[in-house]
């Protein structure tokens, strides 16, 4: 049997026991400061975005008329949802820099990666058109995360659903109504959304009187009970601008319709609106006020 010949020459020996191990360490160890530069890029964002401030490109022009965000816990949940997006663009700069470092790799090897590249390219574009949906929902969720259009606990109306957030995913809200049923709603659909729970709120009452009240008695017992409300212990910091009496707002069949407004603390409102609508009744009553 002859002997087999396992001898490279001299410039394959290099090239497989120096050249290409070279090589592979030198992708690999760019892969790793490039990931650790793109996390510590994404930490500092994200310690910006938590203390409350936000990177120049996505400043808002308007950012000098923010106002004070009263909800409970206002800090804690920015905090909470810089450290969500920051850890979603940590795990995708990482799944992409392995990717490509990977490629890089197999080409130093000597593997033929143009088969590898064209079939992730039909396979990309195949689940392009097959998960757009999931796509569209996937980023659209992560923009309501992080322009904190709604979080846990805020009451919102989406037009065809509303009530109160209980999760808020990537790709689906749950929300549950009054009446208690649960909502699933993709992010992708959400068209419009309105917040009842950021910064402020306000009770806005409408109160009809009689024709033949006396229009003026009425706006002052309007603005003393709303006063009363305001200075009481119990509303501290749920009332939180002096209460105005806007006057006749409109005439209807049933009488004179006498707007007052108050401004609460988010979610607020309601609980406000009760006690205003009890002190009214109680008031209107003592001085012979007719409610239709």
């Amino acid at each position: 049997m002859p002997d087999l010949d396992l001898t490279l020459p001299d410039g394959k020996l290099y090239e497989y026991l120096v050249e290409r191990p070279a090589g592979v360490l030198v992708i690999v160890l760019i892969a790793v400061a490039v990931r650790w530069l793109v996390k510590r890029f994404i930490r500092r964002v994200v310690k910006k975005a938590s203390q409350g401030s936000v990177p120049g490109v996505l400043a808002n022009s308007k950012a000098g008329e923010l106002l004070a965000d009263l909800r409970p816990g206002a800090s804690e949940r920015r905090q909470q949802r810089a450290r969500a997006i920051g850890d979603l663009l940590v795990s995708i700069a990482t799944l992409a820099i392995i990717t490509i470092a990977a490629v890089m790799v197999l080409d130093k090897l000597g593997f033929n990666i143009a088969p590898l590249l064209t079939g992730a390219g039909i396979l990309g574009v195949a689940l392009g058109f097959g998960a757009q949906t999931l796509v569209k929902d996937f980023i659209a969720g992560v923009f309501m995360i992080l322009e904190d259009q709604y979080g846990v606990g805020d009451s919102i109306d989406l037009g065809h659903a509303n009530g109160t957030v209980e999760a808020v995913g990537l790709r689906v809200t749950r929300m549950r109504d009054v009446n208690g049923t649960v909502w699933y709603v993709r992010n992708g659909e959400v068209v419009r959304v309105g917040n009842q729970s950021q910064n402020w709120a306000r009770t806005v009452l409408d109160i009809t009187v009689a024709y033949e009240a006396d229009i003026d008695e009425v706006q002052r017992i309007l603005a003393e009970e709303a006063h009363a409300l305001w200075e009481d212990e119990t509303y501290h910091g749920v009332i939180i601008e002096e209460p105005e009496v806007w006057g006749v707002e409109r005439f209807s069949t049933d009488g004179v319709v006498v707007r007052v407004v108050l401004k609460t603390a988010p979610l607020k409102q309601w609980l406000v609106a009760r006690a205003m609508r009890q002190r009214i009744k109680v008031r209107f009553d003592e001085t012979g006020i007719r409610m239709p």
